[in-house]
């Protein structure tokens, strides 16, 4: 009876270590997967990151884990996108015009008001054949793109009121790393001043810089309103927000694997850009609950009129491609309002 005893005592301790053999290896075979963006964790690109992160657990059958660093922790967009070239991340997501550091016409998306409604720039970014040709130019560079994620349209955020680019004269306003966005920025008066976006609220609140320029779920997630409490809508830039893999990462995964993550990202873009245009409103009203001072109609036509100088800027370096953007762009506003 003893040995009985003994015998499945040893069964059950047996048993036991193949389970947790198992269960090692499980987690030894996932892989983790790094996608890392500058958003703050209550924003509209942190939702959809995790959204996505899900998603590709469920298609691997628990293979990938997609492991999700917000807020620059990783680095601001133009590091995010270097480390993806380099394979030290896998996946990251920014504005187009983050991309041109790589893929210099992608410039041409950052051109002011050559969209109107997110209804015109949903149907240019996914009708484009311009736009095509450049997102195909991609891996050639060391990433791809697998879609595209919204964030709105930019707007400014100032210490004081601005209704025309008479106010802008003079004054210091932060952007990102973006050519045609200085080019623009710089005809309608400002002085610019490139910083990251953690640095930007305190810069801020100093007086370093006289506002910044970003979509409302960015200007609402990082609160700069409470620094910059004039909000003036310019929708000066349609700025969508391409989803992109590194090529490194790409290559290691199976046909079966990339075809998961793809539709993935995919499946995230409607929630989106859902979730950004039915938002905006919303987000406006709770920041003029919490003091803001909301500009919705600005004179847009002079900020129209300051930019002219900018197409034929374009031109001289970027050529016919330019002519192309603004056809495109002119018979969407043409037929979709």
């Amino acid at each position: 009876m003893k040995t009985r005893r003994i015998t499945l005592k040893s069964i059950a301790l047996a048993a036991a270590a193949c389970a947790a053999l198992a269960t090692g290896m499980q987690t030894q075979a996932q892989t983790i997967l790094k996608f890392s963006h500058t958003d703050q964790a209550q924003g509209a690109r942190q939702a959809g990151a995790q959204i996505f992160a899900k998603k590709v657990e469920e298609y691997t059958q628990g293979r990938y884990k997609v492991q999700v660093f917000c807020c620059s922790q990783l680095g601001n967009d133009p590091k995010n996108i270097e480390q993806l070239v380099l394979g030290g991340i896998d996946f990251t997501v920014s504005a187009t015009g983050s991309y041109a550091g790589q893929l210099p016409t992608l410039n041409l998306t950052m051109m002011p008001f050559i969209i109107d409604s997110y209804t015109q720039g949903w149907k240019f970014y996914d009708e484009s054949k311009w736009l095509k040709e450049q997102f195909d130019k991609a891996p050639a560079k060391g990433f791809r793109f697998l879609a595209t994620w919204e964030a709105g349209f930019r707007n400014m955020t100032t210490r004081e009121k601005l209704s025309s680019p008479e106010d802008a004269k003079g004054k210091k306003l932060r952007t990102f790393p973006n050519e045609m966005m200085r080019w623009q920025l710089e005809a309608m008066g400002f002085g610019i001043q490139i910083m990251p976006l953690p640095e930007v609220y305190l810069a801020i609140q100093q007086g370093a810089v006289f506002g910044q320029e970003n979509p409302i779920d960015t200007i609402a997630s990082n609160k700069f309103y409470e620094v910059a409490p004039h909000v003036t809508l310019t929708n000066h830039v349609y700025s969508p927000i391409p989803m992109a893999i590194s090529e490194k990462t790409w290559q290691r995964l199976s046909p079966a694997d990339q075809q998961a993550v793809t539709r993935a990202a995919r499946e995230v873009a409607p929630f989106q850009r859902n979730f950004i245009r039915d938002n905006d409103e919303k987000l406006l009203f709770d920041m003029e609950q919490k003091g803001a001072k909301v500009n919705r109609k600005p004179n847009t036509e002079a900020f129209r009129k300051s930019v002219e100088p900018v197409y034929a800027k374009a031109r001289e370096k970027y050529g016919a491609d330019v002519d192309r953007v603004l056809a495109e762009t002119a018979a969407i506003r043409k037929a979709v309002k």
